[in-house]
């Protein structure tokens, strides 16, 4: 926050000089509708557009759930959160020249069943998210399913990883880790 607030002053100044600079170049004594030069209508601009950013850094600052008031990194305080049912669904495909696709459907592959081993992939990925990514929680995830669809027309695999689990947080990073786990295995494999 401390950042965020150095900022906020400078910003704050910043304005204050471009609106004192506008008042210095005469803009007392107009009146409504009355006309401004050039330079008045830059730094009114400018003022204009310094306070529109100044608002939207601390709209995003004060939504932040992952940073303290220092502005360092935290966990989220879930504790006071009940427990539901939750479930998350996360896309992806990874595309490839056709006769790829036919070696991975044929099994024909040098390494192995691609399908069979990436599907193995995702599943780890997702149980072992809140390793990969710091600010995750650890979560008792109930389960992952991962479908996978060779899309000959468009030449690509789709990926789909569902994820459940009974807690307090949701489980969009696991379905999202595991689709990322899933599209590097099948593009490692071939």
């Amino acid at each position: 926050m401390r950042f965020f607030a150095e900022f906020t002053l400078s910003v704050n100044c910043e304005i204050l000089r471009s609106l004192r600079s506008l008042r210095m170049t005469g803009s007392e004594g107009m009146t409504w509708g009355e006309e401004m030069t050039n330079a008045q209508t830059v730094m009114l601009n400018k003022a204009k557009h310094l306070l529109f950013w100044t608002l939207l850094i601390w709209g995003l600052m004060k939504k932040l759930t992952h940073l303290d008031k220092e502005g360092r990194a935290k966990m989220v305080d879930v504790s006071a959160k009940q427990l539901t049912q939750r479930e998350a669904v996360a896309m992806g495909a990874v595309y490839m020249k056709p006769e790829t696709l036919a070696l991975i459907k044929d099994k024909k592959i040098p390494k192995g069943d691609v399908l069979s081993v990436a599907r193995i992939a995702g599943i780890m990925a997702a149980k072992k998210t809140s390793e990969l990514v710091p600010l995750c929680h650890p979560l008792n995830i109930a389960s992952v399913g991962i479908d996978l669809n060779l899309n000959s027309k468009e030449q690509k695999i789709e990926i789909e990883a569902r994820v459940k689990v009974v807690g307090q947080t949701g489980v969009e990073m696991e379905a999202l880790t595991a689709v990322t786990a899933v599209a590097l295995t099948i593009y490692d494999m071939c």
